[in-house]
């Protein structure tokens, strides 16, 4: 069940937010809101697999 409700998760950041690994941010320069965004994606990343 929790599988399977982070991997819906997972699709809908995909298809939603940015993604920041392909404009090639610079983490020491990523903002407070950029920071966030990439650990929401590794943290949902991480429980859907």
């Amino acid at each position: 069940m929790k599988k399977r409700i982070f991997r819906s998760l997972a699709k809908c950041n995909k298809v939603l937010l940015p993604s920041y690994g392909r404009k090639q941010l610079d983490i020491s320069r990523a903002s407070k809101t950029q920071l966030l965004l990439i650990g929401w994606r590794a943290f949902v990343t991480k429980n859907s697999l």
